[in-house]
């Protein structure tokens, strides 16, 4: 899933292969300086197969971007993944929506910040009904919550939930580098769907609808997934 192209090498491992094999075929070796010399040819095949290590992200490596990204962690599976934005659109409900997207598919649809959509998770959430404002990030008001989310085959099942919200007031919060101005929101859902605790930390300075960072629930099977707003 991930969308930041990761870079690795390792240089002359081919080359120096190439010289142990040399080196093995002489004569003039001895039994136990042959099995030295396998050792090391043992090594590195399995460095040349390991993984590249991954790429470590920083500030001058977002400048360089040209698009918007967003990082999003399922927690519950401890998989990362970098989308970008697909598309922006408004429909006949309050709030701006906005698709993100991997190179792969799988995508994750926010209304003001709010999950309302998964596709490519497997046991997605089809849909969310979430109070969202115009002109403003985050949810707008404690009520009534639904989800549609996938179940057995091709069928659906409704949960409805009641939520809460509270301001738990300023908290700053550092996204690779740069620390943004932020009140904290909290929504506490219970319902069908269970206990639920959303959080999300929107810019507090006026003017700027912008949730930097949000941990909220995708429905049973995803669980909870975690949200940087890395890029604009």
């Amino acid at each position: 899933m991930s969308m930041i192209r990761k870079t690795a090498a390792l240089a002359g491992l081919a080359g120096l292969a190439l010289v142990l094999g040399a080196c093995a075929k002489g004569p003039e070796k001895t039994p136990a300086e042959l099995e030295v010399l396998r050792a090391v040819g043992a090594q590195i095949t399995k460095r040349r197969s390991a993984a590249p290590p991954p790429v470590q992200l920083t500030r001058a490596l977002l400048d360089k971007q040209s698009q918007a990204y967003i990082e999003v962690t399922i927690e519950n599976r401890d998989a990362k993944a970098y989308l970008t934005r697909a598309l922006t659109r408004r429909d006949s409900s309050p709030g701006t929506v906005e698709v993100w997207r991997t190179q792969d598919n799988v995508s994750l649809a926010l209304r003001s910040g709010m999950v309302i959509a998964t596709r490519g998770l497997g046991g997605g959430l089809l849909s969310a009904q979430v109070p969202a404002a115009d002109g403003a990030a985050g949810p707008a008001r404690g009520g009534a919550r639904r989800y549609t989310v996938r179940a057995k085959g091709n069928g659906q099942a409704i949960l409805s939930m009641a939520c809460s919200l509270q301001d738990l007031g300023p908290e700053p919060v550092e996204i690779v580098e740069v620390t943004h101005p932020a009140r904290r929101l909290q929504e506490r859902c219970e319902g069908s769907g269970g206990v639920v605790v959303n959080d999300y930390w929107v810019d507090s300075r006026p003017g700027r609808n912008q949730v930097w960072q949000s941990r909220q629930w995708a429905g049973p099977e995803t669980g909870y997934v975690r949200i940087r707003q890395l890029r604009l």
